[in-house]
């Protein structure tokens, strides 16, 4: 079972990363483009503090939530691109703080949630555990789009594991997504962690593998780096076929990067 508590601070120190980025910055340098086209640095952050207090919402309104899913359904792979754009409207200064409550805000909820509870959510209901770890997912991976337009190099942390995880759970939703039927065998995944210990999912004499540095399999599976551009290998075609697919974030198909983008 997840550690709740645990997942709660990685959130917390996964925000405060990517704060110190965008904490410094000019309201001009905010409105700078990001990788995400048509999303400069607001629009990202905007993103994040919607998903946030729609999920304060998911953990403590159950009848407010549903109303809100009723009013995404008929746009719902453009529902939340429309949020976001509409909360990058707000200053700087103030959206920051925004971000800052909202995320405050979804600590406490989660953390009041009870046990074995199942929060409402736009897919399947998920528990507290899975909620904050998509919310570990998305930060860091949005982090990254920040930390590219601005040139800076992050230092990967424990904190990977969380984001590994759902993209290997997400392995079937890849395929779904394109219209495929994913493998009924489990893949071996085995990844180096920042601290050169050995993270791995999967029976250990699978013959579909993938191996290498935990930082390249994040940054390919949220989208963030084309497969080119990571040190990944892989034993078998089914999941070598994965890795072309992989996506850990919910939606259509993202575009992903051009390979050498961020040579």
């Amino acid at each position: 079972m997840a550690d709740l508590a645990a997942l709660l601070d990685d959130f917390a120190a996964e925000c405060a990363e990517l704060e110190n980025l965008v904490a410094p910055l000019t309201p001009e340098q905010w409105q700078t483009p990001t990788p995400a086209p048509g999303w400069d640095i607001t629009t990202q952050i905007a993103h994040l503090t919607w998903t946030d207090e729609v999920s304060v919402v998911a953990a403590t309104d159950t009848e407010a939530f549903t109303a809100l899913v009723t009013e995404a359904a008929p746009k719902m792979f453009t529902f939340v691109d429309e949020a976001a754009a509409a909360v990058a409207q707000t200053p700087p200064a103030e959206l920051l703080t925004r971000w800052r409550t909202g995320r405050e805000q979804l600590i406490a909820a989660l953390a009041a949630v009870p046990t074995g509870t199942k929060l409402p959510w736009f897919g399947p209901p998920m528990s507290a555990a899975s909620m904050i770890s998509a919310r570990i997912m998305e930060t860091w991976a949005h982090g990254q789009d920040v930390a590219d337009t601005l040139g800076v190099t992050r230092t990967p942390t424990a904190r990977l594991r969380t984001v590994a995880h759902i993209s290997v759970r997400t392995r079937n939703f890849a395929y779904a997504v394109h219209g495929e039927s994913g493998p009924s065998d489990e893949f071996r995944v085995e990844l180096t962690a920042p601290d050169g210990t050995l993270w791995t999912w999967g029976p250990e004499d699978a013959p579909q593998r993938v191996t290498g540095p935990a930082s390249d399999f994040c940054l390919l599976t949220t989208q963030r780096r084309h497969r080119a551009d990571t040190t990944l290998t892989t034993e078998g075609p089914d999941a070598d076929h994965w890795l072309e697919i992989a996506q850990a974030f919910a939606g259509p198909p993202g575009p992903g990067r051009k390979k050498g983008q961020f040579a």
